[in-house]
């Protein structure tokens, strides 16, 4: 049935009518970031139509799979996933600036990403990486999805950085761990952001005396990390220079009965420090309009094996968050 025609006194404003796009933040967390395939399953089901996606490191990767339509597949793939597949992707070429060059993560990447160029992404798409060589943020919102995907989530020391002209890209961890700000400048009038990391250091929940304390990184801490991260560094390359047998080593390290973190771990925490109190800073300066903090304290860095209950967990947080969230509301008027 046609409808009915609208008199030209009580025709909305062009404000009025127009509906407030929605814009997504996906953080990084390594395997914690299949929380965000839960998260978007809720969204979805929620009747929320997201109209722009930030991601950063894994949540770089996720982001552009849904940017692409759908995640049903990378859902189906990473379920799969156990602790010998997970190794299995550790391809340790020991290049001169990284240990893993990526070949298999975007072999990966490209078996559900129909589209090689960003542009051509149905949804709004950016990678946030970070240029190793000056420190600045870099916004990917144009160029190779795969090479965006692959700078973006490339932790220095693990990965081997990826060239982009004059500049070198890292993870972009390192300077916007949860890009609210990236889906603002793609169009957002309302961003959800999602931060897997939340009270997390090593995959393991922080312990609380007393009353809680804001976390902060001090020059004498932040001198702490990168003398571990130095000698972290130095000790896996002595390893690997005198042929010691990775995969069995490797294996060793997924023992959950060892109460340290592997080596790998102790790198990504020692990053995620700094990511915490970063993403502190920029959401006191940049809040998201609705903010989703899965409890994930509980499932280490690597552990992909856990995909399921990642996903459950992320499902559970982002249902619970929107329960009675209307983004009209929630949006703040911006000129």
């Amino acid at each position: 049935m046609p409808s009915r025609p609208v008199p030209q006194s009580a025709a909305p404003s062009e404000q009025s009518r127009k509906r407030q796009r929605v814009g997504l933040a996906l953080g990084g967390g390594s395997a914690r970031g299949m929380a965000h395939l839960g998260v978007l399953r809720a969204l979805a089901d929620a009747g929320v139509q997201i109209d722009c996606i930030a991601g950063c490191s894994i949540g770089a990767l996720v982001g552009a799979i849904a940017a692409s339509g759908s995640t049903d597949g990378l859902e189906a793939t990473f379920k799969t996933f156990d602790w010998k597949k997970t190794l299995s992707f550790f391809d340790m070429v020991f290049p001169r600036s990284g240990l893993i060059d990526g070949a298999k993560v975007t072999a990966l990447v490209r078996e559900h990403l129909p589209a090689t160029q960003i542009v051509d992404l149905p949804t709004r798409f950016a990678a946030v990486a970070t240029d190793l060589l000056s420190g600045d943020e870099v916004i990917l919102q144009d160029g190779d999805v795969i090479d965006a995907v692959r700078a973006s989530i490339a932790v220095p020391g693990i990965f081997t950085p990826v060239r982009r002209g004059a500049q070198v890209l890292v993870d972009g961890g390192l300077s916007n761990p949860l890009p609210v700000s990236v889906a603002r400048a793609l169009g957002a009038d309302v961003v959800i952001a999602v931060d897997l990391n939340h009270g997390v250091v090593d995959g393991r929940p922080r312990l609380q005396r007393g009353a809680p304390k804001r976390l902060a990184v001090t020059d004498q801490q932040a001198q702490s990390w990168v003398t571990d991260y130095r000698r972290v560094m130095g000790d896996l390359k002595s390893r690997l220079l005198l042929g010691s047998n990775t995969r069995a080593q490797f294996s060793r390290w997924a023992d959950r009965s060892d109460a340290l973190p592997n080596l790998f771990e102790v790198l990504l925490a020692s990053v995620n420090v700094m990511e915490m109190s970063l993403t502190r800073m920029r959401l006191a300066i940049e809040p998201a309009d609705l903010l989703i903090r899965p409890p994930l304290a509980d499932i280490r860095f690597l552990e992909f094996g856990r995909a399921a209950e990642a996903i459950d967990i992320g499902y559970a947080a982002a249902a619970q968050a929107l329960q009675g969230w209307q983004p009209a509301v929630a949006a703040r008027g911006r000129g």
